[in-house]
């Protein structure tokens, strides 16, 4: 799970992230431009089947999209709201870039079936962020699943990319393993938040202890 890297990352991104604070850049502009870049290059390139160009730029508004939290710290000013934003427009960038490719699935791409398969992986990978989301507002953390956003995004990009280039099988192999692995961590997250919901609550005061 790509997580585990996270905090590498932030250690990495951390002096881009002390120069844009000292530039005077927040931590929404590093989001807005990211997620704005993202939205319009999925909409732009993928419905025109321009798939490797498309996934070059979206690759570097999604880098530039991960420096918010390095600014973010640089400058001190984490908040529940810069959280909100980043986690919101996330959603609508994942909607963005599955959404091209639907439309050029289903014009000049001519291939209805990857068409709906993405019409899939949108929905399914709104369903992995909602369960979460809805759950953790229950009170339960359901931090699980074998296909957070940052894996989805790989596979994608990297299959829609190659694709692009014109190596063979690529693109719909990708995108079958994406609506797999987005299915069984829908599965996943339905399992672990009733499990953690519906589990027997001590009555106050029992430690357990016999």
């Amino acid at each position: 799970m790509l997580r585990y890297l996270r905090p590498l990352f932030g250690r990495m991104l951390l002096p881009i992230g002390r120069l844009l604070a000292r530039l005077g850049v927040t931590p929404s502009m590093v989001t807005l431009t990211g997620a704005l870049g993202v939205v319009v290059s999925a909409l732009a390139f993928y419905p025109r089947g321009e798939l490797y160009v498309g996934s070059v730029v979206i690759t570097a508004f999604v880098l530039l999209d991960m420096l918010d939290g390095a600014v973010a710290r640089a400058s001190d000013s984490t908040t529940k709201w810069g959280a909100f934003l980043d986690s919101t427009l996330d959603r609508l960038s994942d909607a963005a870039i599955l959404s091209g490719l639907l439309l050029w699935f289903f014009g000049g791409g001519d291939d209805p079936v990857l068409g709906y398969v993405s019409l899939f992986c949108l929905v399914s990978g709104f369903g992995v962020s909602y369960i979460k989301a809805r759950a953790e507002g229950l009170g339960a953390n359901c931090d699980v699943g074998i296909a957070e956003r940052s894996e989805r995004l790989v596979i994608l990009l990297v299959a829609v990319g190659l694709g692009g280039l014109g190596v063979p099988y690529v693109l719909p192999a990708g995108l079958w393993i994406l609506a797999a692995l987005s299915g069984i961590t829908v599965v996943q997250r339905l399992i672990e938040t009733r499990n953690r919901l519906t589990r027997p609550r001590r009555p106050a005061g029992d430690t357990g202890a016999v």
